[in-house]
């Protein structure tokens, strides 16, 4: 059961956090380690904020095992900012192909538009983004600069088990929604980012993680200064005031991780958890699971019932028994539960109780 009166909250982002690390937070909040102020409140300068900034990234490349020829960065702003830094950066040539499997890379590639010419290299739209298409042979051209995923969509409810085949081009993926739920080998990637408000922390800032040689020195004059990978990691992402807060909490998150068995054991959690829900999706008459089952997020499951009229008598029953966040995205409708790493086992459990008990009585 959770604590303080807390819900099980299926929001995909802002999304829940472990309620130890909750709790830490909490009892450091008004004077963390005897330093009088609020993590808050502390300057990015200070020899206490150096630490607990130097920990969150050590902790994160042993979490992850990043080679040492990887920065870690941490960049204000969320997907958004990412969508067009991801171009201004890496498009030397003016040409990148994207994998099309939902909103978010949907947004991506409109995005990357302004600043060069795109490829859509493979789509899922022929069937509403239910599934991933086959990346073994794609058509890259040999101009391309990198070829970007979204290895997860949130909105949709796939990811990727299987990465792309790039012929050898540099593999750039936004992880945001599945970011550390699952063992990654970073050296497959030139690029990888995320949004912590999904998996990881609270909003307001990006995870990236970039092989070294791709920070450059020769970007065009219209990038913004803050916009630049390498001014970042050439000052520790603290080239201006960075967001303190958020890379305190996630620092809390990679520890908590740590110590609870790091990414093996975290993915086995996740499997565990989506197993029931998807387990129930499968054998009811009610509702209907909307992804391929092979491809199907561990992170974000959306769902249906037989109508749009009775998906919002399911959200409003929720509600009523104490979860939230249950509506699918407005883009698409349904229902979705966001499962991420902090949702306990109980939770998933308690879920689907309540969706079997709403069958039994509406079906």
């Amino acid at each position: 059961m959770l604590k303080y009166g807390r819900t099980y909250n299926f929001s995909a982002g802002p999304a829940m956090m472990p309620e130890e690390v909750l709790e830490e937070i909490a009892a450091e909040v008004m004077n963390y380690h005897g330093s009088g102020m609020s993590v808050m409140e502390m300057s990015h300068r200070s020899k206490v904020y150096q630490q607990i900034r130097d920990e969150a990234e050590a902790d994160l490349r042993t979490l992850m095992n990043i080679p040492d020829n990887y920065k870690v960065l941490f960049v204000q702003g969320g997907g958004t900012v990412q969508f067009a830094m991801v171009p201004m950066n890496l498009m030397k040539n003016g040409k990148a192909c994207y994998i099309e499997t939902g909103a978010w890379s949907k947004k991506a590639i409109a995005e990357a538009k302004k600043y060069g010419e795109v490829v859509i290299s493979a789509s899922s739209a022929d069937k509403n983004f239910s599934y991933i298409p086959d990346c073994s042979a794609l058509d890259i051209p040999a101009d391309a600069d990198y070829v970007y995923i979204c290895e997860n969509e949130t909105i949709n409810g796939t990811t990727f088990f299987q990465l792309p085949d790039t012929k050898g081009k540099l593999l750039v993926s936004d992880q945001s929604s599945m970011f550390l739920s699952r063992p990654c080998d970073v050296s497959r990637y030139g690029l990888i980012w995320a949004g912590v408000q999904k998996n990881v922390g609270p909003a307001g800032m990006a995870v990236v993680i970039i092989r070294e040689d791709l920070l450059r020195d020769d970007l065009p004059a219209f990038v913004p200064t803050y916009m630049n990978y390498k001014v970042h990691a050439d000052n520790d992402s603290l080239y201006n005031t960075p967001n303190c807060w958020a890379i305190y909490c996630c620092g809390k998150v990679f520890k908590y991780l740590l110590r609870n068995g790091g990414l093996e054991a975290q993915a086995k959690r996740n499997e565990e958890k989506a197993k029931l829900l998807y387990d129930f999706l499968d054998k009811s008459e009610f509702f209907t699971g909307a992804v391929r089952k092979e491809d199907r997020s561990l992170m974000n499951v959306p769902f249906v019932s037989p109508s749009p009229a009775q998906d919002a008598e399911v959200v409003a029953a929720s509600k009523a028994a104490g979860f939230d966040n249950l509506k699918g995205h407005k883009s698409v409708g349904g229902l979705r539960a966001s499962i991420y790493n902090a949702m306990p086992r109980e939770g998933v459990e308690a879920l689907v109780n309540f969706l079997r008990k709403y069958e039994k009585e509406h079906a």
